[in-house]
């Protein structure tokens, strides 16, 4: 018997201790090259170091121990296809018990013939390599199967599985798809967390047959909830009764987070921009309008639905329009901010002047994808200039024109601070509630000085629960509008997170995280150094948390002495809207009755005195201890006199803010 041209005759095993035999069968075979071992322990060394296309194992007689070895031979040599000769007379149905022990054939000694032969082991290697193949099909599609990331299962319709692959047992935090099936014995009670969700599942797949993105919210085996997405069919018998559910699971927790995280920044945006009083607008990259804000509208006397969807070119005339467009794409090509000055025209309205600021709009990838607006009437402005110019001759009454609009800035200013001033605390919360000022656990007094009309310090003292109090202190790069305008914005945000106010460390973090996104595409830095702390009336407990800020300082009246509340990590942590995702560690330290709390801005110590000397922080502390015994309010302004006797000036060049707490404890004081 030949195999083929390439790899030459067939190489057969023969197990038999019989010579007649082997020679016989070696007659019978030619040119076939057959190998003797007499034992099935010796053949399976001899399979191990050499190839053979099949075994020949001549079992001379019938019996339990012939059929072990047969089944032991078939196992350890599972690739190779085994035939069994034994005794012609098959009584007692040996042959079929050969088959069921791993045999590919079965051959009575007398009938051992050439052609005979030859067939057998033809059709036992292609039955065995037919075998093989789809032994190995099964395990590769097992393997596909078990290394999808996607999850994949089948359940019956009262909720139980039937299976499940290695990646719906890692989402749902199994260590492998037998424990989750062991586990899971009931979807509707087990997995999901809304009562009611498998039955919807049923009830969809029943009208559909099949379901696609169905999203809830379900149990891992610790106990933790995620979000999943499942796609599902419905698998019918031949006569329409389903016999099964089966499909796929995604983890899509971290995208419902990210669309979490953008609709609440969204919602933080637009309640800014909608009580801008600018007019604030964007486009797509084909520059149709996609937002406008409160006042866009009500300038352009016109509601959202009629500029939404629109371009330039179906609100102005053609030469505007064009002109916008050229802007919008040198904005979007570049990626650089401009700010330029438009003619504005629409039908039925005066022609303006207005002042206009575009940035770019990027996707989560940095793609560019639209373009932001914001822009303001400077009509009357150029008007002005243009009214300057033509009445050079007349300067009297120019100059008086121009002294008018500077007092009415002037006037702006002061009515911008003494806004200011009433964003301040008004009155102090006392404790416990309803009792007299002068008997509160806490006292308060603060010092607020702008160095122009309005300041970029600014602080805020809040009622936490019966028992609590939040103070909070901040300081914006800079002084002036710049700043206030920063400051104002710090206000509404300390507003928005009363939720966190129990949490320092977390308050500061979320507080970063608005400031930053808010002001990075501002393109100039403004820093703001905070201090936040939670202070408990009953013990004296303090929770803070410090963003760049200087450290307040603690004067204990008792001891006579003045300390630094520094951070407990003995490091600093960064100022606001420097980095998008620092971490503020939460420290603590206790106030004992008489202890007096002093928080402030660098204002109050940045001071030039004679001869360039400054005013640092270790005289700022030694000022405070020879006035140690003062009462809060006399302390305070003895201490800022001190300061600006020292300054050359006589002046302080930045803001000052300081704000002080008095912990009378279970003691009366008055401050």
């Amino acid at each position: 018997m030949e195999h083929d041209s390439q790899s030459g005759p067939s190489r057969i095993l023969l197990i038999t201790s019989d010579e007649a035999l082997t020679r016989r069968i070696e007659e019978l075979l030619k040119p076939a090259i057959v190998t003797v071992a007499l034992t099935v322990d010796a053949s399976l060394v001899m399979i191990s170091v050499n190839p053979f296309h099949a075994v020949l194992f001549d079992v001379p007689q019938a019996g339990a121990a012939a059929l072990f070895q047969i089944t032991f031979l078939t196992t350890k040599a599972a690739r190779l296809p085994v035939l069994v000769i034994g005794p012609d007379d098959d009584d007692q149905g040996f042959l079929a018990e050969t088959i069921y022990s791993g045999a590919q054939e079965y051959l009575g000694r007398g009938e051992l013939t050439p052609p005979t032969l030859h067939h057998a082991i033809y059709c036992a290697v292609a039955r065995q390599e037919e075998r093989i193949g789809l032994m190995e099909e099964k395990e590769n599609y097992y393997g596909i199967f078990d290394h999808l990331v996607e999850g994949i299962f089948r359940t019956t319709v009262d909720g139980h599985y039937l299976l499940a692959n290695v990646a719906l047992s890692r989402i749902y935090g199994y260590n492998s798809p037998v424990e989750l099936m062991a586990n899971i014995k009931d979807i509707a009670s087990k997995l999901y967390v809304e009562p009611g969700r498998r039955e919807e599942f049923v009830r969809l797949m029943q009208e559909n047959d099949t379901l696609s993105g169905f999203e809830s919210r379900i149990f891992r085996k610790d106990g933790s909830i995620i979000w999943i997405a499942e796609n599902c069919r419905a698998v019918r018998d031949s006569s329409g009764n389903v016999l099964y559910y089966e499909g796929t699971v995604e983890d899509i927790t971290r995208q419902r987070q990210i669309e979490e995280a953008l609709r609440s920044s969204e919602s933080l945006y637009h309640s800014l921009v909608e009580t801008m009083p600018q007019n604030v607008f964007r486009k797509d990259r084909e520059g149709r309008f996609t937002f406008v804000n409160r006042q866009f509208c009500e300038q352009s006397k016109c509601q959202p639905e009629d500029i939404l969807g629109k371009t330039d070119f179906d609100l102005f005339p053609k030469d505007l329009a064009q002109q916008y467009q050229r802007d919008d794409e040198l904005v979007m090509t570049t990626g650089q901010s401009r700010e330029i000055i438009e003619e504005h025209h629409r039908a039925g309205q005066e022609p303006a002047t207005v002042q206009v600021v575009k940035t770019p709009l990027y996707d989560h990838a940095g793609k560019i994808i639209g373009l932001q607006g914001i822009f303001w009437d400077i009509t009357e402005k150029k008007r002005a200039e243009e009214k300057i110019r033509k009445t050079t001759a007349e300067l009297g009454r120019s100059r008086e024109e121009l002294r008018v609009k500077n007092a009415i800035m002037e006037e702006n200013l002061r009515m911008a601070g003494e806004i200011q001033m009433a964003m301040l605390p008004q009155q102090y919360p006392v404790f416990p509630p309803n009792s007299e000022p002068e008997q509160s656990a806490f006292q308060f007094v603060h010092r607020y000085h702008p160095s122009e009309a309005v300041s970029g310090d600014f602080f805020a003292v809040s009622r936490i629960s019966a028992t609590e109090v939040g103070v909070f202190i901040c300081d914006v790069t800079g002084h002036g509008v710049r700043a206030a305008l920063v400051t104002a914005m710090v206000r509404a945000l300390v507003e928005e997170l009363k939720s966190l106010a129990r949490e320092p460390g977390e308050f500061l973090r979320k507080l970063n995280y608005d400031l930053y996104n808010i002001l990075k595409n501002t393109g100039t830095p403004m820093l703001t150094t905070a201090f936040y702390l939670v202070a408990d009336s009953r013990t004296g407990a303090l929770r803070y948390a410090n963003a760049g800020h200087p450290k307040p300082l603690i004067v204990r009246r008792a001891q006579k002495q003045v300390e630094l509340l520094a951070n407990a990590c003995g490091r600093g942590q960064p100022a606001l809207g420097l980095y998008e995702e620092p971490i503020y560690e939460t420290s603590t330290a206790t106030l004992s009755p008489g202890d007096f709390l002093m928080l402030f801005t660098d204002g109050l110590y940045e001071v030039q005195g004679q001869n360039e000397e400054l005013y640092s922080q270790q005289r700022l502390m030694l000022d405070v201890k020879t006035l140690i015994d003062r009462p809060p309010a006399i302390l305070f302004d003895e201490l800022i006199g001190s300061i600006r006797a020292f300054s050359f000036n006589g002046e302080f060049d930045d803001d000052v803010c300081l704000v002080g707490m008095d912990f009378a404890g279970t003691k009366t004081m008055k401050s």
